[in-house]
């Protein structure tokens, strides 16, 4: 096997691979061992005949597609190896010569991996992220606490009022003639919610258990289901059951009941100081951001589209392999929100932009200023990998293999060139935008 490598513009680059007459008829015979059952020959029971036999009853090309397959997937991954360059895309393949008896030749075009230009990328000057926990945001996470330690209890003695829960059923008519999903049997309902048509809640204020109310409405214009769009319906309904939410008091009892403090004031430090340390880790990962961005619009490169199409093809990998984990498949989740297979990669487009000329940036600093990253820090990612799954160090090393542990390590370097650029970057305070004045013109003049 050989290969030859011709470099093209914007960062591609065509591999010519010559697979040797003698490989490619092997892999004519593994094609013919693998099809020889399905074929029928007159004359021989089937899986019975010889190749040259069957090749000059269907033709020479029977074979052709499946050795080409079967060279072309082994021959790849070795000009990879002999290949100096860093292919960062998959081959777009195309056959020169395929025919018995002579070499087989194939081209395949990739994109190969840019070279980065740095700018400047230590002292940038960037707005600083402030990390201030104001007392609203501690009251909305206490009431947060407060709201998942409330009660439910059942009410009795009054009618409906505006955010109770209620249990109702309802009957609903379109013309005086009932309508799919018109009925429902002790359907839960909160009051003021807004998950009902418009109009419905409301009506429903001020109704007893077990009174009967007549709710009329009007179905709005975009109406999931169009045979119902803006037509006027009318719902007759009975409240079942009617439940309000009692929250405990802001006391010292409440904070020893859910947290280890003794009084209010205490749990509200706490509450305070772990909103304030969630806010300075944000604050940190923003510099960090704000310090890449400007280090990547110092940098310059050339990015191969393919390079983009495989981020792209990796980010929808792992977008369907989420979602699937909650039930949906990426056809289903196109299908729900209205969107086309090309628009969902339109979308996509520029965060794989982003994640790639990030990487190379960071990459080129690493190498720049020649980090290093100890044996000691690849074990002990490997090790929180290890117990992230579950399982022996070790052992979780050993089936990781090389080339695996070194991404690891490059990993490690990436978020030291990140580390490196953030400590070296300024920050400022963040300019206030300046309301512009309208000026009449005309009036200075006078």
């Amino acid at each position: 096997m050989s290969v030859q490598v011709e470099k093209l513009e914007n960062n591609m680059a065509k591999l010519t691979i010559e697979v040797s007459a003698e490989d490619f008829i092997a892999a004519l015979e593994k094609a013919y061992r693998a099809q020889r059952n399905r074929i029928t020959v007159p004359g021989f029971r089937k899986g019975k005949a010889p190749r040259k036999m069957i090749q000059k009853y269907y033709g020479a090309e029977i074979f052709y597609e499946d050795a080409a397959n079967r060279a072309i997937n082994e021959a790849y991954p070795k000009a990879l190896n002999e290949c100096e360059e860093t292919i960062v895309s998959r081959p777009e393949i195309d056959l020169v010569q395929i025919e018995e008896g002579k070499p087989f030749i194939f081209t395949a075009e990739v994109a190969l991996k840019p070279e980065v230009t740095l700018g400047e990328y230590r002292g940038l000057e960037i707005e600083r992220t402030l990390a201030e926990v104001s007392e609203a945001e501690v009251d909305a996470e206490i009431e947060k606490e407060r709201e998942q330690n409330s009660r439910v209890i059942d009410v009795d003695d009054r009618p409906v009022q505006d955010g109770d829960m209620i249990k109702l059923d309802f009957d609903g008519y379109v013309d005086g003639e009932p309508f799919d999903g018109g009925k429902g049997q002790d359907y839960p309902l909160t009051i003021g919610s807004g998950s009902f048509i418009p109009g419905f809640e409301e009506q429903l204020i001020g109704k007893s258990i077990g009174e009967e109310a007549e709710v009329n409405v009007t179905f709005p214009d975009n109406y999931q289901a169009e045979e119902l769009q803006g037509k006027e319906a009318v719902f007759k309904c009975t409240v079942n059951q009617i439940t309000v939410k009692e929250l405990p008091e802001l006391d010292d009892e409440f904070a020893q009941d859910v947290s280890e403090f003794d009084t209010m004031e205490e749990y509200r430090d706490d509450v305070r100081a772990k909103q304030l340390e969630q806010k300075q880790q944000e604050a940190k990962r923003e510099k960090e951001n704000k310090a890449v961005a400007k280090a990547v619009a110092n940098a310059q490169m050339e990015i191969p589209e393919p390079m983009i199409e495989e981020q792209i093809r990796r980010m929808t990998d792992d977008f369907s392999r989420r979602i699937q984990s909650q039930g949906i498949t990426l056809e289903q989740y196109m299908q729900f929100t209205g969107t086309t297979p090309d628009a969902f990669q339109a979308q996509m487009k520029p965060e794989a932009l982003t994640r790639i000329q990030n990487s190379l940036v960071l990459e080129a600093i690493a190498e720049a200023e020649n980090v290093e990253v100890s044996e000691e820090s690849v074990d002990e990612e490997i090790r929180k990998m290890a117990e992230s799954y579950g399982m022996d160090f070790e052992k979780c090393k050993e089936l990781m293999g090389e080339e695996q542990i070194e991404e690891v390590r490059d990993e490690l370097k990436v978020r030291a060139a990140v580390e490196l650029i953030a400590d070296a970057a300024v920050e400022v305070e963040p300019t206030e935008e300046v309301e512009e004045i309208a000026v009449d013109t005309d009036a200075e003049a006078e």
